[in-house]
């Protein structure tokens, strides 16, 4: 409804008076007689008053995704900047500026901390939907993240611990609600939301490959404090760009979304929302399996990289750890393309359980063409060309665009739009899950035949990807079923609908 109208009749809106719950008191009409009409005729006027901003485009997308683009990419240079150098400042004696901590008792905080960065978004989005919102959610959380990271930028442990703590608190509001404002951008049906999330998860591998060439730098080259500083930099730079780009951002209060205006505001969940918070809790369990394979990358396959690989290519020689620019450098390249491939096939693409299940697939394939190479090296006590690993990684980047972006989106569509916030937190509790399965995983190495090894992590991503393959019709019918009166109606989970 424009302003100035009620039914056909001018309203002055200075003169709406709540009376009973849920009923405004208006005088209208030539006479000034009073009239009593839904207050949710006034209150969506609002909301909608302050969504013009989101009308601008960036590539045929909102104008909104390019801001959350650019402050993801600077959360994620202070996150991957710092972790790049993090264990190698714990092990470092006190003549390098270190506190000399053993090995193990490093990777133990190292454990730890990556484990409860993705855990903290789960009251990180509680908070968010009952307190702050958000919009302001993320605010604070970038504020503390950067705190965090100046406090480790001085010498002491007391401030290295509190950075580290203050670290975790900033992710978990930061992360899950930067990406619900993601999915708050876009209608429920729109067939630009995975493309939009793909665009948005190149901005993270943005962050990922250029925070280590300077963290790392200064840290290692410079201070470790001086690396720790930048990454505070890298997040101050993040909350500047989301500041001056708030009028492009969807504006929700707690309790309140936007795009869902229909929503019940009942505690209770109805059927048709228990049935979408199904499907969610078994995407969680297939995503769990997807990153415990996927982020081998830090631990298995960077020894893999390390004793069995050839580090010199053609008559050129690079550190092991190099191999951990592959992936975010493919991401960079390709997620563009999956973005237009998304966009393109619009009504035609696959389902979000069938991106799921290819996105098994992928990881499992990416070891099973590690395989013979694998037991190549170890057998023959040879290293094998970094191509082995390079198309692992190549194959790994198809299977994460598949399935991670993919699951971002899917969460802001089929969580109810009290909990959105809350549930993104628990979706990113698959990522804290499957980082320390990747880790006991990560244990067999030097007890488990290298190539057996794989070739188990690579029959558990294919058997994953068949089991969620057959359960592709039954997750659809789950949210094709409607119960009248149910809520918002939203577009059933196949080609065309949440994809």
């Amino acid at each position: 409804m424009r302003e100035g109208e009620a039914g056909g009749e001018g309203v002055n809106r200075a003169a709406v008076r709540p009376s009973q719950a849920g009923i405004a008191t208006i005088r209208t009409g030539p006479d000034c007689s009073r009239r009593k009409l839904p207050i949710e005729m006034f209150t969506e006027d609002r909301d909608a008053a302050s969504a013009p901003a989101r009308d601008g485009k960036w590539f045929g997308h909102p104008r909104g995704l390019s801001i959350l683009f650019f402050t993801e990419t600077w959360e994620r240079f202070s996150y991957y900047g710092m972790r790049a150098i993090l264990i190698l400042y714990m092990v470092a004696p006190p003549a390098q500026g270190g506190p000399g901590f053993s090995t193990e008792r490093a990777a133990s905080i190292y454990g730890w901390y990556t484990m409860l960065v993705y855990a903290a978004a789960i009251p990180g989005g509680l908070i968010a939907d009952r307190f702050l919102g958000h919009s302001r959610a993320v605010l604070v959380g970038g504020i503390l993240i950067a705190c965090g990271h100046f406090c480790m930028a001085i010498h002491g442990l007391p401030f290295f611990f509190a950075g580290l703590a203050l670290i975790c608190a900033g992710t978990g509001l930061l992360k899950p609600n930067v990406s619900t404002m993601v999915g708050e951008l876009y209608a429920s049906a729109d067939p630009r939301r995975d493309s939009g999330f793909s665009i948005f998860y190149m901005g993270i591998n943005i962050g990922a490959m250029l925070s280590p060439l300077v963290c790392g730098y200064l840290g290692q080259r410079v201070d470790w404090h001086a690396g720790f500083a930048a990454a505070g930099i890298g997040m101050t730079l993040g909350l500047v760009t989301f500041a001056a780009g708030k009028r492009w951002l969807p504006e929700a209060r707690p309790g309140v979304h936007p795009g869902h205006p229909g929503e019940p505001s009942s505690r209770r969940f109805t059927a048709e929302e228990r049935r979408r918070l199904s499907v969610i809790g078994i995407l969680f369990f297939f995503a769990v399996l997807f990153w415990g394979a996927f982020e081998q990358a830090g631990s298995s396959l960077t020894l893999f990289a390390d004793r069995y690989t050839r580090l010199s290519l053609l008559g050129f020689s690079f550190p092991s750890s190099w191999f951990q620019v592959e992936q975010p450098l493919f991401v960079l390249v390709l997620a563009p393309v999956f973005a237009w491939m998304w966009l393109r096939m619009g009504k035609r693409q696959p389902s979000s359980p069938a991106k799921f299940a290819a996105g098994l697939l992928l990881v499992g394939l990416g070891f099973l063409i590690l395989v013979p190479a694998a037991a190549a090296a170890q057998s023959r006590g040879i290293r094998v060309s970094p191509l082995w690993l390079t198309a692992l990684y190549l194959v790994h980047t198809f299977g994460e665009l598949c399935l991670s972006p993919v699951g971002l989106s899917l969460v802001t569509k089929l969580a109810p739009a009290r909990i959105v916030g809350l549930m993104m937190g628990v979706w990113f509790l698959a990522t804290s899950f499957g980082n320390k399965l990747a880790g006991w995983v990560a244990g067999f190495f030097d007890v488990v035949p290298v190539a057996r090894l794989f070739l188990l992590v690579a029959l558990t991503g294919i058997g994953a990807s068949f089991l969620l393959g057959l359960l592709i019709r039954p997750i659809r019918r789950l949210t094709e079923e409607q119960q009248p009166g149910a809520g918002v109606a939203r577009e059933p989970l196949e080609a065309g609908g949440v994809s």
